[in-house]
């Protein structure tokens, strides 16, 4: 049986498709392919790796894609936009599933490193709990930590 392919989508591919890629893939990875990509990738933020080492999940082998590397060559059964920049300028694109639009705070947007810190770890969270009540609207139970 083939696993339907998730690809979650945000401008940056930076923090939250990131943060959201790697919870599907640790709460129902073996039903589902999880991919992230930003329309502008621009590397990972560093507190993207340290609030989801804090929730137990090792980013190391992650890394920054674009859209156009999967755009048109995967099908994917569904695209999940986190953030609403990227829900307004994502194209149409063929071979994607059910659109969906997930919107998230962007963590890194302003404020000293603990205030950050602080909104980082809220968007985690906010994001692993979406993620969750997802996976129990489509009859699959998440893995527990």
């Amino acid at each position: 049986m083939t696993k339907p392919r998730v690809l979650f989508l945000c401008t940056g591919n930076s923090a939250r498709s990131q943060m959201a890629e790697a919870f599907l893939r640790h709460h129902a990875g073996e039903y589902f392919e999880v991919f992230s990509a930003g329309l502008e990738p621009k590397g990972i933020h560093p507190l993207t790796f340290k609030v989801m080492e804090e929730a137990g999940i090792d980013m190391s082998g992650h890394h920054s894609k674009q859209l156009i590397d999967y755009a048109g060559k995967i099908h994917f059964g569904y695209l999940i936009t986190v953030c609403s920049s990227a829900e307004e300028k994502c194209p149409i694109i063929p071979g994607m599933g059910l659109r969906l639009h997930w919107p998230f705070d962007d963590p890194a947007a302003e404020g000293n490193e603990q205030e950050r810190m602080l909104v980082f770890r809220r968007v985690r969270d906010e994001i692993e709990h979406k993620v969750i009540t997802w996976l129990q609207e489509q009859g699959i139970p998440p893995a527990s930590n």
